[in-house]
């Protein structure tokens, strides 16, 4: 007399379509208990009074330089206009040595080439000027 229990084949050799949850459980419980631990302390801060930020326009101390660049190319030195960059450099030069060093504000043509206010920016590279900025116009209120 034979008998036979579960599907026909050797012993073995049947497909386990079952997903083992196990592992799935363990890390789930882990991640628990980690986020257990550390939520308290997130949590709980000190209270701190933090600085209140503003945008205030910087205004311009004499020292500075300023040097305008018109939609033509044409150097100013505050009011004054240069005859070229190299004008320009030699009076940048002079500058450079001051300590401390002044910043050079340069305000560019919105209309005028690039290429006029590269020049002041490479003539200020050549003479030493650590600062340069650009001046624009801000925004317009809604």
């Amino acid at each position: 007399m034979g008998m036979s229990v579960g599907a026909g084949g050797p012993a073995g050799t049947r497909v386990n379509s079952e997903i083992n949850t196990t592992p799935l459980v363990d890390v789930m419980l882990v991640l628990l208990i980690i986020f257990l631990i550390t939520i308290p302390v997130a949590v709980t801060s000190i209270k701190v009074n933090l600085p209140k930020q503003s945008n205030q326009p910087r205004t311009s101390k004499p020292e500075n330089i300023v040097v305008s660049v018109n939609r033509d190319g044409d150097i100013f030195w505050n009011d004054l206009q240069l005859a070229n960059a190299e004008a320009l450099f030699q009076r940048l030069k002079t500058e450079s040595v001051k300590v401390p060093q002044p910043e050079l504000h340069v305000r560019g043509d919105g209309g005028g080439r690039y290429e006029s206010v590269g020049r002041v920016v490479f003539a200020a590279q050549r003479a030493g000027i650590a600062k340069v900025a650009f001046v624009t116009e801000p925004p317009a209120r809604n």
